[in-house]
This record gives C-alpha cells, sequence and structure tokens, in this order.
C-alpha cells in the first residue's frame, strides 16, 4: 500500500481519536453497518480530497466498509492531522497522502498520488482534486462515473465549469443538502471558528468590535455565536438581501472601509479574493486580529501585507504579527488558512456526522445509477437528505409528528377554500 504521512508512529494516539470522534456519529456508525452486510461500493475506486480529521477518518471506514478501494489525500495543508493520518493507514489499511504544513508542490503531488488509483468516484473539498482531473489528467476521465463535493466554494467553481460547458463527469453537490449546509455550515462553523480565534490568540471575546465578512449559511453561524460570547459584532455585506437580513437579525451591517477603523477581530467567510486588503490593513487599528474561515487562503491579501509590512514575526504557534510603517501591529491568524481548521480542530463531530452521512449516500447512489446522469451540478436527492434527518433526530431521541390523511389531502387539493 502507497501512502506518505509524517509519522506511522503517531498511529495509536490517532486511532483513540478516530474511535472518540465515532461516538459522536451515530448516523454515520448505522451506515456503515449497513454498508459492511450490502457492499453498495463493490468494485468501486474512490478518491477523496478532503480535510485529514478524525471525522474524515471515520467516512473513509465507511467508504471501506462499503466495498470501495479508498484513497486520501489533504484539501489543506494545515488541517491535516498527522496522528489521524497515520492511523487510517497503519489500524485501517487506507492509503493517505497527506502531511500537515506541507508545502504547495507536495500538496499537488499528493492529489496525482490519489488520482494514480484511476477513480471511478471522486470526493472534493474545494474542487482541486477536480480541477486537477480536468487540467492535468484528462485520460482518467473516462473511467469516472461522477463525484461529490463537499463545499459552498466548491460548488461555486464546479457551477462555473458546467455553465462553461467544461465539466466532464457528474457532481452531486452535498454542500447543498438541508442537512449539510442548515446545521454543518451554521452551527459547525460557527462554533469552530471561534474555537480556533480563542486557541490562536487567547483573547477576550467579551467587549470587543467583531467584523464579519459574509453573511450566508457560515457567516451566521460565526456573527450568532461571537454575539454568544459578548462581542458587538457588524456584518459586511454586498448582497442587499443578505445585508437586509443581517440588520433584522439585530447586526449592524457597515461598508468595510468603516468598520476596518473601529473592529478588533475581522473573520472572511465570503469564498472570494481580496476581501480584505492593504487598503483595509492601513485604518486598521493596532493590535487588530485577522483570520479568515472561507476555504482557501486568497480572502485576506496577505502577499500585499507582507510588501507593506516592515516586520514579520511568529508570535505564537498560529499568530503572525506584521508591524506596519506606521509601528502599528497587525495579527494574522493561522497564515490566513482555515482558522477553524488551522489552529483548532474543525467542526465537532455530531455536525460532520450529517455531512458526511450525505457524502456516502450520495456515493451509494452514484454507484446505483452509473453512467445515466448528465455532465451537471446535482442536488443531494430528497430522500436521501430527509432520511438523514430522521436518522438523526432518532439518534437524539427526539420524535415529530406525522401529518393525518385529511391533512395529506387538504395540502395535496385545491378545491378546498376557507
Amino acid at each position: 500500500m502507497k501512502y506518505d504521512c509524517k509519522d506511522i508512529e503517531l498511529a495509536p494516539g490517532g486511532k483513540e481519536r478516530i474511535e472518540w470522534a465515532d461516538s459522536n456519529m451515530p448516523v454515520l456508525r448505522l451506515i456503515r453497518d449497513r454498508f459492511e452486510k450490502e457492499k453498495p461500493l463493490e468494485g468501486m475506486r474512490i478518491s477523496a480530497c478532503l480535510h485529514v480529521t478524525t471525522e474524515t477518518a471515520n467516512l473513509m471506514r465507511t467508504l471501506k466498509a462499503g466495498g470501495a478501494e479508498v484513497v486520501l489525500c489533504a484539501s489543506n495543508p494545515l488541517s491535516t492531522q498527522d496522528d489521524v493520518a497515520a492511523s487510517l493507514i497503519h489500524d485501517y489499511e487506507i492509503s493517505v497522502f497527506a502531511v500537515h504544513g506541507e508545502d504547495n508542490d507536495t500538496y499537488y503531488n499528493h492529489i496525482n498520488s490519489a488520482l494514480d488509483t484511476k477513480p471511478h468516484i471522486t470526493m472534493d473539498d474545494g474542487a482541486d482534486l477536480v480541477s486537477t482531473l480536468h487540467k492535468d489528467r484528462r485520460e482518467l476521465l473516462d473511467d469516472i462515473i461522477g463525484g461529490t463535493e463537499e463545499t459552498t466554494t466548491g460548488v461555486i467553481r464546479l457551477r462555473s465549469m458546467e455553465a462553461n460547458e467544461v465539466l466532464a463527469y457528474p457532481i452531486i453537490a452535498v454542500n447543498d443538502a438541508l442537512t449539510k449546509h442548515l446545521f454543518d455550515n451554521r452551527y459547525g462553523t460557527g462554533q469552530s471558528t471561534i474555537d480556533g480565534i480563542i486557541r490562536a490568540t487567547n483573547v477576550l471575546l467579551a467587549g470587543t468590535s467583531f467584523v464579519v465578512f459574509g453573511y450566508g449559511w457560515c457567516g451566521k453561524g460565526v456573527a450568532m455565536r461571537a454575539r454568544g460570547m459578548g462581542a458587538k459584532v457588524s456584518v459586511i455585506e454586498v448582497d442587499p438581501v443578505r445585508a437586509l437580513e443581517a440588520v433584522m437579525d439585530g447586526f449592524n451591517v457597515v461598508p468595510s472601509m468603516e468598520a476596518a477603523e473601529f473592529g478588533d477581530i475581522f473573520v472572511t467567510l465570503t469564498g472570494d479574493i481580496s476581501v480584505i486588503r492593504i487598503e483595509h490593513f492601513n485604518k486598521m487599528k493596532n493590535g487588530a486580529i485577522v483570520a479568515n474561515s472561507g476555504h482557501f487562503n486568497v480572502e485576506i491579501d496577505i502577499p500585499d501585507l507582507k510588501k507593506t509590512a516592515t516586520d514579520k514575526k511568529r508570535i505564537r504557534k498560529d499568530l503572525d504579527q506584521y508591524t506596519m510603517p506606521s509601528g502599528r501591529k497587525i495579527n494574522i491568524l493561522a497564515e490566513g488558512r482555515l482558522i477553524n481548521l488551522a489552529a483548532a480542530e474543525g467542526h465537532p463531530a455530531s455536525v460532520m456526522d450529517m455531512s458526511f452521512a450525505n457524502q456516502s449516500l450520495s456515493a451509494e447512489y452514484l454507484a446505483k445509477v452509473e453512467k445515466k446522469l448528465e455532465n451537471r451540478v446535482y442536488p443531494v436527492p430528497k430522500d436521501i437528505d430527509r432520511g438523514i434527518a430522521k436518522l438523526k433526530l432518532d439518534a437524539l431521541e427526539c420524535h415529530i409528528d406525522e401529518l393525518t390523511e385529511k391533512q395529506k389531502k387538504y395540502l395535496s387539493s385545491w378545491e378546498f377554500g376557507t
């Protein structure tokens, strides 16, 4: 078995953490038990480019239980948990190509190593695997029956490929499942982003001016949790509907240049490039803290900050302090990469339980409908989405009502009046 990890001797600690996460992922565990019996992925080769965490490890275990040959590489150089990578290789015999802190060349070498298995199904977190396939490994496209995508950023890239008629195989937008983005993006990102900021800085949020760039589901979660910690939250938006929603939710909505002058902590969650630029840095107060919780490390324009700053030094493990010509200090967390994974452990396992249940069942769906889908971005089938919600409610020992026959008839008829 081919692999590349930091140290295989880290496996024992990784196995314990994988098992701990598994205890908080009851839905995925139920799917794995069924997969073990039915083998719906028998003969399938799956290449996954995801964050190498304890939760992802349990997804890989589930896919393997279903009969798939699985290989995993990292979707972010700073999110890899080296002990987890070692355990997947040593204890579960799953090929992993991921080392925490790997450079850009190694990152893409690992993606190509994952593709060397000639996959039938791809799993992506940001669409780097899909992009590499379409740009550099087109000879592999004929074998692929479909793929899945975990993130908002990745879905945006894939829809662009579909619109430009270059997408070569169908993709299931796992991110758009209700049981994914309503919970993972809002509650998972909300909690884990705050966790990452606190771990990187040990700062007290209460009383601070906390600025959130982007009020999508991830931004909503972070704004909600920051307010819950006592911060005074402002929101930056370019979409008038989302801006209005933020106002109605009780947040201060202001232009970014105005917020740059009073913010203590800034977090980007937009999926776009150069959201915080040098003109913002030039207005920030001494000691400002800047972090990113969007997928790629392009939201904060760190290259321009490096050109302008007179000095840079590492203050804490995940905190780089830049000195501006005026003497003001700007603190960048986790090199502008995903703060919740680079400085913390990512989303809680109970949230990823639903996200990775979607991944598992979407892979099963692709195997069933092999070669019958067009080269488009598809939603997760509703029966899968609702089924996962039902399983999660059952796991939480929470029960709901059912419609009566009379109610069903009323909702399906146009004949009933007032």
